[in-house]
């Protein structure tokens, strides 16, 4: 591991010379597979598809299933997010096939197709906390409950919220977001589709309890944790003010390892188990930068 030095080093080193440590100190932290991102994404896939034969059948009761199906959407975003980043391989490698696969089928429970996700993620990583260009902006809010009260208004047909992300691929305007956006129809319409065909063949509650609610709960969550809370209060531009450090009462897993999301910002390919170490071992270089780190 590279030492890094103390605060008065630190503050005596020229712009040139900080960046370079920096960037020493993170490339430490990059490269390899993802092993558990990987199983993360598929198995929770597997644990949530196994939810519907089992409820059908008798076997386990609807009651046991909804929260296990909650946590599964809780969970099937950020295997997701490995992918879009290409950390699990990048194209022309020999594991791109894994890539694609995770970040595809890992957000079938949230209706996110992957290349809608992979897009607009790009944007808002160019454009965090642009009140206009990060199709993630409608998330800010001044405290934790608003936070979660404009996420449930984030999804009422015909909110700003609700348009975002089809805005930023129309505003891209190329062929891949074209098709991103095909996508988008293909995904909502099968969802609506199970819905509606488990209602009228008489499991309505099954599929309320096993995908309908549970999603609701799972994008709230989703968005306090990974969108709200690291980037409250959301008005800092610029490499080390869009984001922060923060401690969470629940914890870096019950958050997600959000805590740490400003390592993410820096250096996207960090893989996300590896973001609490980085993140400390980063720690004096972003003090000395400046940035908005809560005492963890």
């Amino acid at each position: 591991m590279i030492a890094v030095p103390d605060a008065a080093t630190l503050g005596a080193m020229d712009a040139k010379a900080l960046n370079r440590l920096e960037k020493d100190v993170a490339d430490q932290f990059m490269g390899g597979v993802p092993w558990g991102s990987v199983a993360w994404g598929l198995c929770n896939l597997a644990v949530w598809l196994s939810l519907w034969p089992l409820t059908l059948m008798g076997i386990l009761p609807l009651w046991a299933a909804f929260p296990i199906a909650t946590l599964n959407v809780m969970l099937c975003y950020l295997p997701s997010h490995e992918a879009q980043h290409r950390i699990i391989a990048r194209e022309g490698e020999p594991l791109f096939w894994l890539n694609e696969l995770v970040g595809y089928v890992s957000t079938i429970p949230l209706v996110l197709p992957y290349q809608v996700a992979r897009l607009t993620h790009y944007e808002h990583h160019t454009h965090c906390n642009d009140p206009v260009l990060d199709p993630d902006a409608g998330t800010k809010a001044a405290g934790p409950w608003q936070s979660i009260a404009n996420s449930i208004a984030y999804r009422q047909p015909g909110s700003k919220g609700q348009a975002a992300y089809g805005e930023c691929l129309a505003r891209l305007g190329t062929p891949e977001a074209q098709k991103a956006g095909v996508q988008a129809l293909v995904s909502q319409l099968g969802y609506l589709a199970v819905l509606f065909g488990m209602a009228w063949t008489g499991h309505a509650l099954e599929a309320a309890l096993l995908w309908w609610l549970p999603r609701h709960i799972g994008v709230t969550y989703i968005q306090f944790f990974l969108s709200w809370a690291p980037h409250h209060p959301g008005t800092g531009n610029g490499r080390y003010r869009d984001t922060r450090a923060f401690r969470s009462a629940v914890g870096n897993i019950g958050s997600m390892g959000m805590q740490f999301h400003i390592v993410h910002h820096l250096y996207p390919r960090i893989p996300l188990m590896r973001t609490p170490a980085a993140y400390w071992a980063l720690r004096p270089i972003l003090e000395a930068r400046g940035c908005d780190l809560e005492r963890l």
